[in-house]
This record gives structure tokens, C-alpha cells and sequence, in this order.
């Protein structure tokens, strides 16, 4: 360790965050790698050692010979400011190296607030943020993730960005740099080879154009670029890598146990959803394999806890089956066994009953909408009294704890909607005091909004959002409408959904407003404790940027939009049905009751009849 570093770490805050070391990292002979990798997560090391894609993909890229793949996170402001009075570059955690001395420095971005924390990071390694002055080939700087589905916002920063799964992708890119270092490729030559690859999207090589109102009109592919990239996904989803022998980390972090990934995509469709959308078509991993991954994880950490994961994790059709084999081994040894992600139309009181033997936790619902007609707008085909039967069955179990998450400002959204979320949990509450088998303990209903922000690539990404004195206006009624005291109400803040917005639907402009606001000092935006909507506010004027233009305008049916050139394998002709449908309060069958050519399945090169897996079963 730095002599500097030693100095430092008793001056911060969780100095573990920072040291390395931990149990089941991989530390590799450096004489006898070819090509070194840093896995750089834009967020702090609580969030980013939560993350599952973190996990896998460290566990993929060290699976390659010769490649050794370190990690490295943002740090906290006390540790930055000691990292800059220093004059220490920030550098992974395996070896205590420099970012600046590696091959590739890859960013796994999930959330768009992280996007000026890519480019601090960038500048506490010593690296100029915009790609054009990086000339030489190493490092290279890479970007994959969900956010990446529209490329534009962060094209300036980036030499490229892998489109769709990175443990289906992120190895082949890695395999030509380490050919490309060998040869002595120039950068140039490197990223046009690096474009031929399937998944692979090389901003410089797509030029944005406006018109004369300075309106995006279209992307133009240049030298030869692919006119349209599509993502990259793990078709043989059960033998896909799974890393059972996780590093174990040596300070809390926000989910601190065994994360096991029952199946990716989601069959329900629901129009707001954007996961649901990009993560399709829809794999899973049988119950054996998921028990066994489970078991060995376990031995292999000491975790006392799993938490089965996916987007509705009770759609899965071996659910019973994985719990039972898993419980056998977790009850007799204390190990808790969570199950997120239900939904109120096919809870099961037996199984939840099941899986909580070891300690019981609350109950967590996302009718998303108060009222029916809002729920059929945005498809999420859920009926109010399939969620009042699951919270009565809860209650009547000895549940006291019910979490109900909801968005406001969904399209078509009325007052009507929003009393309807009051009179939701008003009915919730009603039931507990009629049902509960325990009053004494008392209960505990808590109501969360969101804003809601239309996301690419879904049937929403024509709807505009609602104003932040409109959003604010919502809450306000609902707040006015919840008359219990047992009902808690929280809702999330518009200004930064604002922002989120405009870098979610945002083009190339939005790189400059980007950059503008890390120079004032913006970065870990997504942590209110640094995130300052005047400073965004002041950025989008310095750079001519209306920032209106992207949250409150609604797209006509052609217009062209910044991520079209990225095929996520679901169809405009699909996402444009399904906004259609929403205007007539309409709702579309999931994908068990019938397909409705959503274009995802080409991506396994599968027949439009072909049975979506769901645990061993057709969906």
C-alpha cells in the first residue's frame, strides 16, 4: 500500500470501502497477464458490491486467461478530497495499481444520475473525461449497462459501449484489445474492428444531426458502421457464468447476502417498464441448477442470508420446487431465505409462510396506479381485489407490515387516479383491522410515489412528463387524501426526476450540460446529499440546452429518437401498438397467455409460436 494512502485512510469515512483484500477476491501474477481490466462502478462500494451484474461480470472477465479484471468504485467526497490533496490517482482495489496504468476501464452505468460520476472518475485516474483526447489506444474506456440503450448523452466520453448482456459481450471486446496491444493497432483501427463485432456501438462512428430549430432529426452512420446495433444477450441462460465463490466484503453494504438470479426479462409487459422491455426475451434457470448455485454460494461466503432476484420473481414456475430444496438446507443452519418482487395476483400465503421460517420480513406491492382504469392504461394487469385478498391473507398470517409503491404523472392519469392510491391503502388498512391475528403489535402501511419518467424503448417513450409544480400539485392531494394515521406516506423528489428525464430521452447536446455540471462539482448525483438541481439548471443554460424539450414534449409517431439506431429487440411497430392501446385504457396479454410479437424472440432465433422458459416450464 501507498505510504500516502496510509496516511489517509484514518481520515475517512468506512476506510474499508477502500483497502481491498477482501475474502474470494482474485489477485493474479501481473508477470503473467497479458491485458488488465478495471471494472469501475460510478457509485459508491455499499451500492456497487450490491450489484449482481458487478458481481457476474468480474467473475466472467477473470475467467479469461491472461486477463486480470480488478474493480474500482467512487469515492466517498472525504476520501476524493484526500485522494486530490495528495496527489493520488485513484486505482483499483486488487493491486493498489492506478486506473491510469490499465488496458480498459469498463463502467457498468445502470442509473443516468451516475453519468458525472463516470467522468470524475475519469479525472481523479488522470484521465482526460472526453474520448477525442484520449488519442492513444490504452486504456481504453468502455461503458455497458441499461443506460446505455441510449448511447447519445455520454458518446463525447466514451470509446465505445457494449449494447445488451456484458457477460455475452464484454469478453470479445477484451479478446480484441488484448490482439490490438499485441499488434500495436492505433485506436482508430481498433474501434472500427471493435464495430464489426455484434453489440458493439462506437459512438465517434455516428455522426448526430439537427435541423434548423436545433431538434435531433437522425443519426448518420460513418466508415462502414453498422446502421443499426443490436444488443447482445446469454441464450443458454442455464449454463450461463454464475459466480458461486463471491467476494466477501469487509464492510456492510446495502445487500449483504447471497443474490440468486432466478431468470432475466419479465413476461408481463407493463407499458412504464423499461427493464421489462430490454431485458427480454425471457430466460430462466431450472430450480436444480438454481438450488445447487444457491448451496454453494452459501459454503462459500458465509452469508446468513439468499434473496432469490429477478423482475416478478413469483411468475417463476419452479418457485415451490427452489424454495423447498433450499429451505432444507437453510433452516436447519438459521440462513433467511427472501422472496422480493411479488405481485399481489399470485401471492401464496403457503409459500411465503414457507420461506420466512427462519425470520419474517414485510410485504411489498407495486400497484403502481390507484385505480383499475389507470392500472389497464399501463397494462400492469393487476386487479385491486387480488391485492386487498393477498394483504388479507397477509394480515390474517400475522403479517403487520404492507409496503404499496405507486408512480404519479403516468399518461392518462386523473385526480380520480390519484385518490384512488388513498382509497387503496385506506382499504388495506380497513383489512388489517379486520383481519389482523395480532393487534396488538399495530400496523405499519407505508405508500410510496415516484415520478414517473418515460423511458426509451418503451411503449412510453412518446409520452411527455408532467411538471415538477404539477407532480408536486398530485402529491399534495394525495397527502390531503390519506386520512389514518397508520398510513405513512413518502413520496420522491421531482427535481431530480427532472433531471433523470432529460438524461434518460437526452441526444449528444445533453454530453456538454453533462460535463458543464461535473466541472461545478457534480458527481454521486444520485445521493441527495450532492445532488443540486440549480447547478443542472444553471448547466443546461450556459449550453443552450432547454431541458423541457425532453421531459414535456410529446413525440409524434415518426419522430426519430436519439437511441433508434440501438435495437433492444423489441419493435417500434410493438412499442407503438402497445401506446396506442393506452389511449383506450387497454390492456395486452402477458406472454404465457399468448405472444404478441414483440420482436424479442428473433434474438434467439426462435419461431413466433416458440414456448417462453420459465423455470423448466412453457410461459
Amino acid at each position: 500500500m501507498d505510504p500516502r494512502l496510509k496516511r489517509i485512510l484514518p481520515k475517512v469515512q468506512k476506510p474499508a470501502r477502500y483497502t481491498g483484500g477482501e475474502y474470494n477476491q482474485t489477485v493474479k501474477d501481473k508477470d503473467q497477464v497479458e491485458l488488465r481490466c478495471a471494472l469501475c462502478f460510478p457509485d459508491t462500494y455499499e451500492i456497487g458490491m450490491s450489484n449482481l451484474g458487478m458481481r457476474i461480470l468480474y467473475h466472467t472477465i477473470n475467467s479469461m486467461p491472461g486477463v486480470w479484471c480488478e474493480r474500482c468504485f467512487a469515492p466517498w467526497e472525504d476520501m476524493e478530497t484526500e485522494l486530490r490533496a495528495a496527489g493520488l490517482p485513484l486505482y483499483a482495489l486488487e493491486s493498489g495499481d492506478p486506473l491510469k496504468d490499465f488496458d480498459a476501464l469498463g463502467f457498468p452505468i445502470g442509473y443516468e444520475m451516475a453519468y458525472t460520476t463516470v467522468l470524475n472518475m475519469l479525472d481523479l485516474a488522470g484521465l482526460p473525461v472526453r474520448s477525442a483526447d484520449r488519442p492513444d489506444l490504452l486504456p481504453l474506456v468502455f461503458a455497458g449497462g441499461t443506460s446505455c440503450c441510449n448511447p447519445e448523452p455520454m458518446a463525447d466520453f466514451l470509446d465505445l459501449m457494449v449494447i445488451g448482456e456484458g457477460e455475452a459481450l464484454d469478453n470479445e471486446v477484451l479478446e480484441l484489445l488484448r490482439t490490438a496491444k499485441r499488434e500495436g493497432w492505433t485506436k482508430q483501427t481498433y474501434l472500427r474492428a471493435a464495430a464489426r463485432i455484434p453489440g458493439v456501438w462506437v459512438p465517434s462512428l455516428y455522426q448526430p444531426e439537427y435541423d434548423e430549430d436545433e431538434r435531433f432529426t437522425g443519426l448518420t452512420p460513418l466508415s462502414g458502421a453498422p446502421e443499426t446495433v443490436t444488443k447482445r444477450i446469454v441464450e443458454d441462460f442455464e449454463n450461463s457464468p454464475f459466480p458461486t465463490k463471491q467476494i466477501v466484503p469487509s464492510t456492510e453494504i446495502v445487500h449483504d447476502r447471497v443474490n440468486l438470479e432466478l431468470f432475466r426479462g419479465c413476461i408481463r409487459g407493463c407499458r412504464f417498464c423499461q427493464a421489462g422491455q430490454v431485458y427480454r426475451p425471457v430466460r430462466a434457470r431450472s430450480a436444480e441448477k438454481l438450488i445447487q448455485q444457491g448451496i454453494e454460494s452459501l459454503q462459500a461466503t458465509g452469508y446468513q442470508e439468499i434473496t432469490l432476484s429477478s423482475l416478478s420473481s413469483s411468475d417463476y414456475r419452479e418457485l415451490g420446487q427452489l424454495c423447498d430444496g433450499l429451505l432444507d438446507y437453510c433452516v436447519p443452519r438459521s440462513i433467511g431465505l427472501a422472496l422480493p418482487s411479488l405481485r399481489a395476483d399470485n401471492f401464496s400465503m403457503d409459500l411465503m409462510q414457507r420461506v420466512q421460517k427462519v425470520r419474517k420480513s414485510g410485504l411489498t406491492f407495486a400497484p403502481e396506479a390507484g385505480t383499475q382504469r389507470l392500472r389497464d392504461a399501463i397494462n400492469k394487469n393487476v386487479r385491486e381485489e387480488d391485492l386487498l385478498e393477498s394483504c388479507r391473507v397477509a394480515f390474517a398470517g400475522g403479517w403487520n407490515n404492507v409496503k404499496l409503491y405507486f408512480m404519479l404523472g403516468l399518461p392518462t392519469e386523473t385526480d380520480e387516479d390519484v385518490v384512488g392510491i388513498a382509497k387503496v391503502a385506506e382499504d388495506v388498512y380497513r383489512l388489517w383491522r379486520e383481519h389482523a391475528v395480532n393487534k396488538a403489535r399495530g400496523v405499519r402501511i407505508t405508500v410510496s410515489t415516484s415520478c414517473f419518467i418515460p423511458k426509451p424503448h418503451t411503449p412510453f417513450q412518446w409520452a411527455p412528463m408532467v411538471t415538477k409544480e404539477e407532480y408536486l400539485r398530485r402529491v399534495k392531494l394525495l397527502r390531503s387524501s390519506i386520512r389514518s394515521r397508520a398510513i405513512v406516506y413518502n413520496w420522491h423528489d421531482a427535481e431530480t426526476s427532472e433531471i433523470e428525464g432529460v438524461l434518460s430521452r437526452g441526444d449528444r447536446r445533453v454530453g456538454a450540460v453533462i460535463e458543464a455540471v461535473w466541472r461545478k462539482g457534480g458527481r454521486l448525483e444520485a445521493w441527495s446529499d450532492f445532488f443540486d438541481h440549480a447547478r443542472w439548471m444553471a448547466a443546461f443554460e450556459a449550453c443552450g440546452v432547454n431541458p423541457d424539450d425532453y421531459t414535456l414534449r410529446p413525440r409524434a409517431a415518426g419522430e426519430p429518437f436519439p437511441w433508434e439506431r440501438v435495437n433492444m429487440g423489441v419493435t417500434r411497430r410493438h412499442l407503438w401498438r402497445e401506446w396506442e392501446l393506452t389511449q383506450e385504457d387497454r390492456l395486452s396479454p402477458d406472454c404465457r397467455a399468448g405472444c404478441v410479437g414483440c420482436g424479442a424472440r428473433a434474438l434467439l432465433g426462435c419461431c413466433p409460436d416458440h414456448d417462453v422458459e420459465m423455470g423448466g416450464e412453457s410461459a
